[in-house]
């Protein structure tokens, strides 16, 4: 388990929290109650870091390799913590490399895009269709005096 706290801002920075010690130490004393595997820690803010004042149970567990503390300043980093896998940067042309997460984000964001102004072409010609089957109709009507 991973517990994650912070927030981020429009570019993706993750920004400092309070209450960072009580936090880390909070999670850590409900992973020690479920038994420490080992693959339990915290994401905090890298901003929050200088604040750490641990208690040395948590200290000793850390250095132990019993239970982690993550500092990530980025939104990328975290989601590389998360998932195992890099996140990936753009290149000159805006592309991703393609075994990273943000090239996989961003081609099923690339497909959402193509379905939606297929729809939008679909509802588009309806419109046109059913305007002509109107105006039709209307010319074969005499008029009322």
């Amino acid at each position: 388990y991973i517990a994650v706290t912070g927030s981020m801002n429009q570019h993706g920075k993750i920004q400092p929290i309070g209450g960072v010690n009580e936090k880390i130490e909070g999670f850590f004393h409900v992973c020690k109650a479920k038994g420490l595997t080992g693959k339990q820690g915290v994401m905090i803010p890298e901003t929050n870091v200088r604040h750490l004042m641990l208690k040395e149970e948590v200290v000793e567990a850390v250095k132990k390799k019993k239970f982690h503390i993550w500092a990530v300043s980025t939104i990328d980093e975290g989601i590389e913590v998360l998932t195992g896998k890099k996140a990936g940067k753009r290149d000159a042309k805006g592309k991703y490399p393609k075994d990273t997460i943000n090239y996989l984000v961003d081609k099923k964001l690339r497909e959402y895009s193509e379905n939606f102004a297929k729809l939008g072409d679909k509802e588009e010609k309806t419109k046109k269709t059913k305007g002509k089957k109107e105006s039709a109709k209307g010319k074969g009507k005499k008029k009322k005096s």
